[in-house]
């Protein structure tokens, strides 16, 4: 077989969008007013996190869910994730010119809820997937699951040469922790950042698109208490350790290294950075210890400060900023991080020929 997996579409949904300093103003102050100096502490958070507008599938400032049970989130979750998921998937499929019965494998990438019929199950149903299509639901990876699960629906196409999608959808606003829950300041970075959104990517074997090349994944489990998501009788909560940063400090380069060294290139080479911004310090980081200039950074931060971080989506989400620029870039890495500690990294190389 002379096959290649390539990305032949990408379709982005997301919820209605509200300006940091409303959110602020109109729901967190007095979120955290019991305080005045961790009101104080969580006003600094919020301006320096790096987010100007961000999107609520159920914005604190029209309800607050920060007292609902485990239960009534996951409900909300199936009302909301369906229409963000069907719009996502729907738009991917046109931009590849590729029909829902088409697909030989729907998987769906998600840590916000849960329910059986899951996404997979509905979407599929609703969107016309062939009956026969194989399903894979990839839950509770974090931040970093967009690129696992691409490496999964890549290797079936290249096994059994038919199209297959990936969704990954989040809604990390039913997820909001009421005040005086502990780990406070993890807490208000958590709600400082987080946001909502679905992203959808279509792999083809072979077309135009952008091919994967390769991808690396390193874990260090000695730090697996830095970053938590654990499920809890008030939604699920963010245990978000600031040594974080620290800790891809230590492994991003040689994980950058070994990936791009497998063909015989250099950083230098690559002239598309995909980062998963989890926040402004993990930008710097990473920036710092590639030697990357701004203009590396850019569609990353721009993403961060348009839309937030939404876990599993946004580092396609930067990849859709990449892709849509006047010269999209040739060469393209794709970086994210979670739970474990865990680094994925994806090697992208532009192709418009048919393997």
């Amino acid at each position: 077989m002379n096959r290649n997996a390539t990305i032949a579409g990408l379709g982005t949904a997301l919820p209605p969008r509200a300006v940091q300093d409303d959110l602020w103003d109109g729901y967190f102050e007095r979120h955290y007013a019991a305080s005045a100096s961790r009101r104080a502490l969580a006003k600094r958070i919020f301006a320096n996190s790096g987010v100007r507008t961000r999107q609520a599938a159920v914005s604190p400032l029209l309800e607050d869910v920060s007292e609902w049970t485990t239960e009534q989130r996951m409900r909300r979750y199936q009302v909301e994730a369906v229409p963000l998921g069907k719009e996502a998937v729907g738009r991917a499929l046109t931009d590849a010119g590729i029909a829902a019965d088409e697909l030989g494998l729907f998987a769906v990438c998600s840590c916000t809820g849960y329910a059986t019929p899951g996404l997979d199950i509905l979407l599929a149903r609703d969107l016309g997937m062939s009956p026969s299509v194989q399903r894979l639901f990839v839950g509770h990876m974090g931040c970093y699951a967009a690129l696992p699960g691409l490496g999964t629906v890549s290797d079936f196409v290249v096994a059994r040469g038919r199209p297959a999608l990936l969704l990954c959808a989040e809604l990390t606003s039913l997820h909001l922790q009421p005040a005086s829950v502990r780990a406070d300041l993890q807490q208000i970075v958590s709600h400082a950042l987080f946001s909502d959104a679905a992203a959808a990517v279509v792999v083809t074997p072979g077309g135009p698109g952008y091919v994967l090349r390769d991808i690396a994944a390193s874990t260090d489990t000695t730090t697996a208490d830095h970053m938590t998501w654990e499920v809890t009788d008030l939604g699920f909560r963010m245990g978000l350790s600031p040594q974080v940063p620290a800790v891809l400090e230590l492994h991003v380069r040689k994980l950058v290294d070994d990936l791009l060294g497998r063909h015989g290139l250099g950083i230098d080479e690559v002239d598309g950075w995909a980062i998963h911004p989890g926040g402004p310090k993990i930008l710097d980081v990473v920036q710092e210890q590639l030697g990357l200039d701004d203009a590396a950074l850019a569609a990353s931060r721009e993403v961060l400060s348009a839309y937030g971080n939404c876990s599993s989506p946004t580092v396609l989400l930067v990849l859709d900023e990449l892709r849509r620029r006047a010269s999209p870039p040739r060469r393209v890495v794709m970086l994210a991080f979670g739970p474990g500690l865990t680094l994925y990294g994806t090697l992208l190389e532009a192709s418009t020929v048919t393997a």
